[in-house]
């Protein structure tokens, strides 16, 4: 141990006497682990934000909708009561236990908000059992301070909804849709909050009492359309669906498990009678935002490549300007003893020092350039909302991706240091103590 300390004792003296020849080496090692952590920092903030905003627009890590079909070969999301009480034993039989679970009732297209003589044609109305989404609300971020009870007759609007409408806190819209047996029915609600949401989840969408959306819609009042499951970890939500996919197999007509949208909509678009179950995960949802993700990892791999062949060459130059200066000294350090792996150690002592300054001023460089962005606003950017917090690009340090940004680097330096430190080894020491070069 004692002479482990000695050798990274002469690393350090070594590295600071020859500290001029590493400055080329040191810089393309910041530059290239400054670029590395940025680009992979935006890239997990980026995903982060678009499974938090689908986490809140499909209420769930794991997602449990029902498909009816109606008379007239379209479906509704409508689940009953045996369906309902089915889930929920499945959930005790699988034991997944979730933290949080939400259910709702969920309607399309053909449904209006009027006020005033404007009307707005909604994308998603959902019902929502405002206590037991308190989690899910108390995230969102409101244009000011919403009521603090919603009530059966509050209504949540977007955004972009209370825009188009003129309306503001307190004003009162009528709500027009179609029931499950296609008659019209209208309700009218006060606005209680309006929330800061133009992605593509947010926009035309408002929020309402599930009771009142199922009397509305001509549903039992115990009804609903999904049950969601929140877990601490999302990481575990695919190994549980499949639990509660066994579980709940025999029980309701269920669907197979998917594994993204393609085969989601294909599957649900299968002739069946009455009604069927599905299971989701937020990356069936998002599969297609998932590709554009893998198409950045694709950006990411080619600057690593890059980033290896600068360090290659600043590092094949750098050690050979060294080693060449340093020739005598290692043969008098042979001289006295020193054997061939202990000069393999004090370069490589070098060489982690040289690493750990690196990806500390990397990580620096990276974090002031991903604050410096989070400064810029990128609302302008059409469909970009979804990847974005209050319009603005956060950067995410997952500890998973610093660690593999970290090895990247640090092996990278030591599969160079071995060339340069064998030739040390091999040498006869008259050649080393001639001065010929390494």
């Amino acid at each position: 141990m004692e002479k482990f300390g000695i050798f990274c004792t002469l690393g350090l003296k070594y590295l600071y006497r020859y500290r001029r020849r590493y400055y080329f080496l040191l810089a393309a090692l910041i530059f290239g682990f400054a670029v590395v952590t940025f680009v992979t920092s935006i890239k997990d903030g980026m995903y982060d934000n678009v499974y938090y905003s689908a986490q809140s627009h499909y209420a769930g890590d794991i997602v449990t909708i029902s498909y009816e079909y109606t008379d007239n070969g379209s479906f509704i999301h409508r689940m009953g009561r045996d369906e309902i009480a089915a889930v929920f034993r499945a959930v005790e039989l699988s034991k997944i236990n979730p933290q949080y679970t939400v259910m709702r009732t969920l309607f399309g297209f053909n449904s209006f908000l009027h006020h005033n003589g404007n009307a707005v044609q909604l994308r998603y109305l959902t019902g929502s059992d405002w206590e037991s989404e308190e989690h899910i609300f108390s995230r969102m971020s409101f244009d000011e301070p919403p009521h603090p009870y919603f009530g059966d007759d509050g209504i949540i609007l977007s955004v972009p909804v209370a825009q188009q409408l003129g309306v503001r806190m307190g004003d009162r819209v009528i709500l027009e849709l179609d029931t499950r047996y296609g008659q019209k029915n209208t309700g009218l609600f006060i606005v209680r909050g309006i929330v800061q949401d133009t992605s593509i989840f947010g926009f035309f969408k408002a929020y309402i009492s599930r009771l009142t959306l199922n009397r509305l819609l001509l549903y039992e009042d115990d009804d609903c359309s999904s049950i969601g499951f929140f877990f601490d970890d999302p990481a575990v939500a695919e190994q549980k669906r499949i639990h509660l996919q066994e579980a709940l197999w025999g029980n309701v007509q269920l669907g197979p498990l998917v594994h993204n949208r393609e085969e989601m909509v294909r599957e649900r678009d299968r002739p069946w009678e009455g009604m069927r179950i599905f299971l989701y995960t937020l990356p069936v949802y998002l599969s297609e935002v998932a590709y554009l993700l893998d198409a950045m990892n694709i950006i990411t791999y080619f600057i690593y490549g890059m980033i290896l062949l600068t360090i290659l060459v600043s590092a094949s130059v750098t050690y050979r300007l060294i080693l060449r200066e340093r020739s005598k000294e290692m043969g008098v350090m042979r001289t006295i003893g020193f054997l061939g792996k202990d000069l393999h150690l004090v370069l490589w002592t070098e060489t982690l020092v040289l690493g750990i300054i690196s990806i500390i001023a990397g990580f620096a460089v990276a974090y002031a350039a991903g604050w410096v962005i989070s400064l810029v606003s990128f609302s302008w950017f059409p469909g970009f909302e979804i990847f974005l917090k209050d319009g603005r690009l956060i950067a995410m340090y997952l500890p998973e991706t610093m660690v593999i940004n970290i090895v990247f680097l640090l092996s990278v330096l030591v599969l160079l240091t071995l060339v340069p430190s064998f030739r040390v080894s091999r040498i006869n020491l008259p050649g080393l103590l001639s001065g010929d070069p390494l």
